[in-house]
C-alpha cells in the first residue's frame, strides 16, 4: 500500500500545476487516483475478507483540512482603528471577505470630523503612527489635525505644513487599498444577531440616496471609537438662541471668529485648543469652564513640552531620519518612554506625588499675570484621575484682557447670549460647544443579541449597567462580535497605534480559528467575563483612576466602575493579547455532531500542488529562531 500511495501522489494530473485548487477539483483528483479508487479498495477487502470492526454513523467531510472556510466580516468605522483592521485582517486571515462601513465620505474618523482651529494631537507625531508604516518626514513634533489626515481649510491650516509629512492616515489607507474595501456614506442603523443563521444582520442606510437595506455577516467588528457622537448641551432656551451655535466636532469651516464676541463651553482637550486659538483673533471670548483640570506640559516627562507655537522638526533631523537605522533608534527611544510611564497612574506613588508638584508649579508659572486663577483651576484629585491635557498657551490665554474665565454655572440661553445662575447676561455672536461626546461607551446604534442591546444595556440604567466585557474584546451572549478600542481596551501607558494593532491581531487569531476548525460561533463565557470584572475591581483601587473625579473612564460618574482603561499597564496588556485563552470561549460547530469534522478527508491541498513547499520548516541554520520554530501559522 505504501508503494501505491507513492505512485498515486506522483501521478501527473492536470490540477497538480495549480497553486490553488477548489474542493470540487480536489475531490475529482482524489476519486480518480489509484489510492482512492473503489476498485482497489474492493479488491483489498475481498483479498483480506475482513472489515474494520468499528462502524460509525459519522461521515467524513470530503475536503482537505486546509480548505479554509470563507468568512464574511464587517468592520464598522474607518478611522485609525478601522484603517488598521482593514490592513491587518486580510493579511492575517486567509479567505477573508472584508467590508468596512463608514458614515463619512472619507477615512480618518476623529481627524476627519474635528476641523476646529488649533486642532492637533497632544502625542508626538512620531509616536502616533502605525508600527509598520513609519513616516520619517513629519513637519512638527506635535502634528496638526490636517497633517495627521489631510488639508481641510485655509482658515485653519498654515499651508507651510503641506509637505511630505502631511495626510498620514489617508496615505496609509491608499497605500494598503483600504478604499476598495470601504463603503462610504453608509450609516449603520443597527446590528442584530440571528441565531438560526449564526450571522449578524446589519441594517444600513445609504446617506447619498436614503435607501435602507440589510446585509448578513459571519462576524462583526466595531471600530467606531469612543468619541463618535458629539453632544450639544441641553440648557434651557438654547433653541431660541439666534447667533451661531456649533459643536467643535462639527466645525463650520466658513465661520471666521475674527472680531466677534464668542462663548466657548467646556475645558476638555478640544475646548482648551479651540479657546486658545480663537482668542487670538476674536474681539472677546467668554470661556465657560466649571470643571477644574490639570494642565500638563506633555503626557510624560521624556517628551518635549508642548508650545503654543508650531514646533517644527529641523530639516537636518528629517534628513538624518532617511537612514533607517537612525530613525529606528530615534523612534524606539521616544516611544519607549511612553511604555515606562505607568507608575504615574499608581495612587500615592512617588511619581504621582512628583507629578502633582510639577504640574502645580508649571501652572503657577503660566498664570503669573493672574495668580488668583491657580486656585480656581488646580483640582482636588491627582493627575491621571482624568485624561491629561497639555494645552500649550491655554493658561496664558486665561490671563488676557479679551477673555473672561467663567466658572459660574449656566442658567439659560437667550436669543442674544447666555445667562449664568448669578443673573449675569452676556451677549455673544457665536457659541462653540466643546461639551464632549457620549461618555458611556454604549454604541450609537443598537447591537442586539437575544434580550440584550448594548446601546441600551451598557448605560447606567441598562441591564448590565456599565460596559460589561471579557478582556475588553467581547461580551457574553454576543457571538462572533469583537470590539476595537472599546471598554477596558487600552492601557494608560504605551501607544494607541500599538494597542489597536494588538487588538486587531487578537481578532485575527479568532477568525483564523473559526475558519480553519469548522467553528460556527465563538462567544466569551459569562464565567470568564465575571472573573475579569472581579480582577478589574480588585486592581483599579490602586490607581488614580479610581479617585473621585468625573472622567470618560468612569462614564462621567465619579465612583462608577472604571471601564475606560485596561486594569494594568500597556506592557501587561500586550502579554494578555499575545494569544487568546481558548478555554474562556463557548463554541458551536459547522457540524455539531463531531467537532473534528474540520479534519476533512485526511489530506491537505498542498500535497497535490506540484510547486508547493511541504518542508517550510527547513531553513538555513542562521535563519532559524528556536522561539518561533514550528509556531508560524502561515507556514502550513
Amino acid at each position: 500500500m505504501a508503494s501505491i500511495a507513492l505512485e498515486a501522489t506522483l501521478d501527473p494530473d492536470p490540477i497538480s500545476s495549480k497553486s490553488e485548487i477548489s474542493v470540487a477539483e480536489f475531490e475529482k483528483y482524489q476519486s480518480s487516483s489509484s489510492l482512492a479508487s473503489s476498485e482497489n479498495v474492493a479488491t483489498a477487502v475481498e483479498d483480506d475478507d475482513w472489515t474494520y470492526p468499528h462502524p460509525t454513523d459519522f461521515t467524513l467531510t470530503e475536503r482537505p483540512i486546509d480548505a479554509v472556510r470563507e468568512l464574511k466580516v464587517a468592520v464598522i468605522g474607518a478611522g485609525l482603528t478601522g484603517i488598521t483592521a482593514g490592513i491587518l485582517l486580510p493579511a492575517k486571515v486567509p479567505s477573508l471577505q472584508l467590508t468596512i462601513l463608514e458614515k463619512n465620505d472619507d477615512v480618518g474618523g476623529t481627524w476627519l470630523e474635528n476641523k476646529y482651529p488649533g486642532v492637533r494631537c497632544d502625542i508626538p507625531a512620531h509616536v502616533y503612527q502605525s508600527t509598520f508604516a513609519p513616516n520619517t518626514q513629519w513637519t512638527e513634533e506635535y502634528a496638526t489635525g490636517p497633517e495627521i489626515l489631510k488639508s481641510v481649510s485655509t482658515r485653519i491650516l498654515d499651508f507651510n505644513v503641506l509637505i511630505a509629512g502631511c495626510r498620514y492616515w489617508e496615505s496609509v489607507a491608499r497605500k494598503y487599498d483600504i478604499y476598495s474595501k470601504t463603503r462610504f456614506r453608509t450609516k449603520v442603523l443597527g446590528c442584530y444577531w440571528e441565531p438560526e443563521e449564526a450571522k449578524w444582520r446589519i441594517e444600513i442606510e445609504d446617506l447619498r440616496t436614503g435607501q435602507r437595506t440589510s446585509e448578513h455577516f459571519d462576524f462583526l467588528v466595531t471600530a467606531i471609537g469612543h468619541f463618535n457622537k458629539f453632544r450639544i448641551p441641553t440648557y434651557p432656551g438654547i433653541d431660541t438662541y439666534k447667533g451661531k451655535l456649533m459643536h467643535s466636532s462639527a466645525w463650520d469651516p466658513d465661520f471666521d471668529p475674527k472680531g466677534k464676541r464668542i462663548a466657548t463651553i467646556g475645558n476638555g482637550a478640544s475646548g482648551i485648543q479651540v479657546t486658545t486659538e480663537i482668542r487670538k483673533t476674536a474681539a472677546h471670548v467668554d470661556h465657560y469652564a466649571r470643571s477644574k483640570t490639570w494642565i500638563a506640559g506633555s503626557f510624560q516627562p521624556a517628551a518635549k513640552e508642548r508650545s503654543d507655537e508650531p514646533m517644527y522638526i529641523s530639516e537636518e533631523q528629517k534628513q538624518s531620519f532617511k537612514d533607517p537605522d537612525t530613525y529606528l533608534q530615534y523612534r524606539k527611544g521616544l516611544e519607549g518612554t511612553f511604555w515606562k510611564a505607568f507608575s504615574a497612574q499608581i495612587a500615592d506613588s512617588e511619581t504621582t506625588k512628583a507629578t502633582t508638584e510639577n504640574f502645580t508649579e508649571l501652572m503657577r508659572k503660566r498664570l503669573v499675570d493672574d495668580p488668583s486663577l491657580l486656585e480656581k483651576l488646580v483640582p482636588d484629585f491627582p493627575p491621571h484621575c482624568r485624561r491629561l491635557t497639555p494645552g500649550p498657551g491655554y493658561l496664558e490665554a486665561l490671563t488676557k484682557p479679551n477673555l473672561s474665565f467663567i466658572q459660574t454655572p449656566i442658567k439659560e440661553f437667550t436669543e442674544t447670549g447666555i445667562t449664568t445662575i448669578d443673573g449675569v447676561h452676556r451677549e455673544v455672536d457665536a457659541v462653540i460647544c466643546s461639551t464632549g461626546a457620549n461618555t458611556d461607551f454604549a454604541p450609537p446604534f443598537p447591537i442586539v443579541s437575544g434580550e440584550y442591546d448594548l446601546s441600551r444595556d451598557w448605560k447606567p440604567e441598562g441591564k448590565f449597567g456599565w460596559p460589561f466585557t471579557y478582556l475588553g474584546m467581547g461580551t457574553p451572549g454576543f457571538p462572533n462580535l469583537g470590539f476595537l478600542l472599546g471598554p477596558n481596551s487600552a492601557g494608560p501607558s504605551g501607544t494607541v497605534p500599538y494597542a489597536v494593532e494588538s487588538m486587531v491581531t487578537y481578532v485575527a487569531q479568532i477568525l483564523r480559528k473559526m475558519s480553519r476548525q469548522g467553528i460556527r460561533t465563538m462567544t466569551p463565557s459569562k464565567e470568564a467575563a465575571d472573573a475579569f470584572v472581579q480582577y478589574s475591581d480588585a486592581f483599579f483601587p490602586r490607581t488614580n483612576l479610581a479617585r473621585k473625579c468625573s472622567s470618560w473612564s468612569n462614564g462621567g460618574r465619579p465612583g462608577a466602575r472604571i471601564h475606560g482603561h485596561w486594569p494594568g499597564s500597556a506592557a501587561h496588556l500586550a502579554h494578555v493579547r499575545r494569544e487568546p485563552r481558548w478555554e474562556d470561549f463557548e463554541y458551536t460547530y459547522e457540524r455539531p455532531e463531531n467537532r473534528f469534522s474540520y479534519l476533512g478527508n485526511g489530506w491537505t491541498k498542498r500535497e497535490v500542488e506540484e510547486e508547493s513547499d511541504l518542508t517550510p520548516y527547513l531553513r538555513l541554520p542562521g535563519d532559524n529562531d528556536l522561539r518561533l520554530l514550528h509556531e508560524r501559522w502561515y507556514d502550513f
